[in-house]
């Protein structure tokens, strides 16, 4: 992958500074900045900033390659309602066999399954689901209640969920917010609850959007646990492409996990020992900074190979896991040495996170994909039949937006799954990529109304962790989660958000309800808002994979990358929606603890001075 952007006024590469800046944390990255100063660093934060995830812990020895990929069913309606389809979709703990040498696993699912089931839904035909919980009352893996102790009821009993519709431009109501959170039968609800059948409108370009697990402070649990699922907006324009169907487009969710010899989900419980002064003050049950587990589960199996023809396949893969990157490509694999030798097909990238590209995009090197991303692509096997190929990730546990031979050591999982090529003969092959796959219109630079200059940020909690916060450029150090509301844009509104990274790490930040487009990234050094005006021009354009509509992107250390969006109907494309609604940061770790904010759309006349949450 080639590197996003130079640093000025250095004698070393970019690459030598992402490396630097893990070393260092934010105390690296100070120097970077013109007019924001990074969160203050000491000799003990620094340390935790700079710790991956590692313990002692690690699945026992499996052996790859056994188990083919399931593929997750298609949930029909339960009924209907206001002449609408209906669903019933209920969590439940469930045993699942993961691989077929371990014993099940114990895991929540949508729908008694992991992942859960996939929802099909047509664009412009608007359902309801009622998400149900029939969780037990205990939970699965162990809480943290340091995390939001004040505003989170954890001596009460039950398990609190609340599901996000991911991508979904939907009303506040219906988004997930996480204190709409609520227990089994909904005997306790959270704050924000206010309904029990969520409306999903469906006014939006097809896309591969995703459900999952957004309850304030455990979030990161949940979805660990299971509680994930595919949600697929489908139009007559898209059948219409001729692109791959039916069998032949396979939806795939990486995540990483480890277990026990048992069979059951690992899942650490504290930082390491050093960080713990053993007087009793640090919490016995902490939440760590990230999460990177040692095996590779695609579509609820560890270590899975799929087989497939000598054709094209549309393949809609969703980056599940709840910290981890993937920087991936098609390999030749020899099996017996478990060597790759040589190219495999290339992707060729028809959508992102919010639907199709107007063309299609041949990804020359790898595709990165940060955690919830989601890349829709084609990959011709008609050249390899008979052949083995390797899914091929080569993105250490800790991304800094780089990959360098000193991270090896970092936790990566560079074998995700197999493809075992038929050599069998086939019917011909009908499906194709059309040159042209959609008009995106292009969000004009000059009808912006507001700049925001956003910060992600570092601090140190109460007990020594660190502590990942979103800021502003009044408070670049970064505000909580429970500090007043400071984005607050107008309903029909044209926003620029410059997200600066001032931590050592790379971030991929989520924005709920709208669709935005990238403008391009520069150094933190190279930007002033108080002085610099935004010109695409003179920006690192974005990469391929991320033209179009996006609802994440990436933030490497030491970089600004502008987006675009607007809050509501635009050129015909999504709808009008005003209410709370939530951007944070999309590694989940960071998101419960706390690099997660609300922003408040406000309607034409309304106004609101308080920012207080409510």
């Amino acid at each position: 992958m080639s590197d996003r952007f130079d640093l000025p006024e250095t004698d070393f590469s970019r690459r030598d500074f992402l490396v630097a800046a893990g070393i260092t944390g934010t105390s690296a990255l100070a120097g970077c900045a013109t007019s924001v100063p990074a969160a203050p660093a000491t000799e003990e934060r620094t340390e935790t900033l700079t710790q991956a995830t590692e313990t002692d812990q690690s699945t026992p020895d499996l052996e790859k390659w056994v188990d083919e990929v399931p593929r997750p069913g298609v949930v029909e309606p339960t009924g209907t309602k206001n002449g609408h389809p209906r669903y019933e979709i209920e969590m439940r703990e469930v045993e699942q066999k993961v691989h077929r040498d371990l014993p099940a696993t114990t895991v929540w699912g949508y729908g008694g399954q992991f992942p859960g089931p996939t929802i099909e839904a047509e664009q412009g035909e608007p359902i309801y689901v009622q998400w149900q919980n029939d969780l037990p009352d205990d939970h699965l893996l162990p809480e943290d209640p340091t995390i939001h102790s004040d505003i989170v009821p954890y001596d009460s009993p039950g398990t609190r969920v609340v599901t996000h519709l991911h991508g979904g431009n939907i009303e506040a109501a219906s988004d997930g917010d996480p204190q709409a959170w609520f227990t089994r039968d909904f005997q306790e609800t959270g704050p924000a609850f206010e309904k029990k059948d969520y409306y999903y409108v469906n006014d939006q370009p097809p896309a591969t959007l995703w459900y999952h697990d957004h309850s304030l402070g455990i979030t990161r649990l949940n979805v660990y646990a299971g509680l994930a699922g595919f949600y697929l907006l489908r139009s007559e324009h898209e059948r219409d492409l001729d692109l791959p169907a039916d069998e032949y487009e396979v939806p795939l969710v990486l995540q990483d996990r480890t277990f026990n010899e048992d069979g059951s989900l690992y899942y650490p419980t504290a930082v390491p020992d050093e960080q713990d002064d053993g007087d009793g003050s640090y919490p016995e049950r902490s939440i760590v900074p990230q999460f990177y587990g040692d095996t590779s589960v695609v579509n609820g199996k560890a270590w899975p190979r799929l087989s497939v023809d000598p054709r094209k396949y549309r393949f809609r893969i969703l980056n599940g896991a709840n910290s981890r990157f993937y920087n991936l490509e098609v390999l030749s694999y020899d099996e017996q040495s478990g060597e790759t030798d040589g190219e495999g097909p290339p992707f060729v990238q028809i959508g992102n996170d919010g639907g199709f590209l107007s063309e299609p995009v041949t990804v020359d090197e790898r595709l990165e994909i940060g955690s919830s991303q989601r890349a829709d692509v084609v990959v011709d096997f008609t050249d390899y039949a008979g052949e083995t190929l390797l899914l091929h990730n080569n993105a250490p546990a800790m991304y800094r937006g780089a990959v360098d031979a000193g991270q090896d050591d970092s936790e990566p999982l560079s074998e995700v799954m197999l493809f075992d090529v038929s050599d069998s003969a086939i019917e011909r092959d009908t499906s194709q990529i059309p040159s042209r796959l959609t008009e995106v219109p292009e969000i004009p630079v000059d009808s912006v109304d507001t700049e925001r200059y956003l910060t992600l940020a570092v601090q140190a909690d109460d007990y020594g962790r660190p502590l990942y916060l979103l800021g502003t450029e009044k408070e670049p150090t970064g505000l909580r989660l429970t500090d007043p509301v400071t984005e607050k844009p107008t309903l029909g509104d044209t926003e620029i958000w410059s997200l600066t990274n001032l931590t050592g790490m790379s971030h991929p930040v989520h924005l709920h309800l709208v669709h935005f487009q990238v403008l391009g990234r520069q150094s933190t050094g190279d930007y002033d808002p108080n002085k610099d005006d935004i010109d695409p021009a003179g920006l690192e354009t974005p990469e391929p994979y991320e033209l179009g509509w996006n609802d994440v992107v990436t933030v490497d250390p030491g970089e600004v990358v502008h987006v675009i969006a607007h809050f509501g109907e635009f050129e015909g494309l999504f709808n009008d929606q005003t209410g709370d609604y939530m951007w944070h940061c999309h590694m989940i770790e960071h998101e419960d603890h706390d690099m997660m904010r609300t922003f408040r759309v406000l309607a034409d006349d309304e106004s609101d001075d308080t920012g207080e949450r409510q």
